[in-house]
């Protein structure tokens, strides 16, 4: 698989979930509020190839950071999550794992300011410090040193203050890494619109969850082939040309790169279709 885009080695997933609405009446194992079923699909994102590497399918009740505690992840990794997953004790636990996280820090946390550092305001970086937690809960779930990073996005003028237990990475590096992780929401909608699993075949628990592995099992091989094949097609380019051929008996990497049909193969085609 190709690597992600940035230059450190270590591991970079994003995790996230997304939720999948259901017809309460057709759906009553899902049933979420007195009106609505649903379900949530978490994701942790490898973003080496852009691979699914953690999946699980829960009801819509669960909290995102319910799933997010049970994952291993490789020691060394990097993970980008959002406020969702805010938990103090876990940030803590991810720490002592050795495991890098990346975050939004909420507005009403208290914090102390324990060292400065000088930033790069020309690429919109407006402060980087070391902090420590003063809220009497917060400090005691979360008692190691952080690093809050302050960004301004040049395009859109919003200010974002992130929060990690990285202090070797530069600050901007920081910043791009939470931006990368808009790539697990483009997984999400990649997914939901190709792998129709919005609308599904069967109403029962089983047929729900059948479809949506059966989805990721797809995508899966769909990613393969990308990456075996070692063209510039897209996902999505791929997908459509195998739904074109499916009943066409061919060479799987010649049909991929686009060469022409031989007579002698359109014969054989021809004689397996009568």
């Amino acid at each position: 698989m190709p690597g992600h885009h940035f230059r450190f080695k270590n591991p970079l997933y994003s995790l996230d979930a997304s939720t999948i609405d259901l017809c309460l009446s057709l759906f009553p194992w899902a049933k979420f509020r007195t009106t609505k079923s649903t379900i949530k699909l978490h994701v942790g994102l490898n973003h080496r190839g852009h691979i699914p590497e953690f999946v699980t399918i829960t009801d819509g009740k669960v909290g995102d950071v319910t799933v997010g505690r049970t994952i291993n992840f490789p020691k060394g990794s990097i993970v980008a999550i959002d406020r969702g997953y805010n938990d103090y004790a876990w940030y803590n636990q991810l720490t002592r794992k050795g495991i890098f996280f990346v975050t939004r820090l909420k507005s009403n946390a208290k914090t102390r300011i324990v060292k400065s550092r000088s930033v790069l305001k020309n690429k919109g970086l407006t402060s980087d410090h070391t902090i420590e937690f003063t809220g009497t809960l917060t400090a005691k779930k979360c008692p190691i040193q952080l690093r809050r990073i302050g960004y301004r996005d040049p395009t859109t003028g919003k200010h974002y203050t992130f929060l990690t237990n990285n202090f070797k990475l530069a600050a901007k590096t920081i910043a791009d890494i939470y931006k990368a992780r808009w790539d697990v929401e483009l997984f999400f909608k990649w997914i939901k619109q190709n792998m129709k699993i919005k609308t599904f075949i069967g109403t029962s628990k089983n047929a729900v969850m059948t479809q949506i592995w059966i989805a990721m099992c797809v995508y899966l091989l769909l990613a393969f082939l990308k990456f075996q094949s070692k063209l510039k097609k897209s996902m999505q380019q791929i997908l459509r040309l195998l739904q074109l051929n499916l009943f066409e008996k061919r060479d799987l990497m010649a049909l991929l790169r686009g060469d022409p049909m031989h007579d002698k193969q359109f014969n054989i085609n021809q004689m397996a279709l009568l």
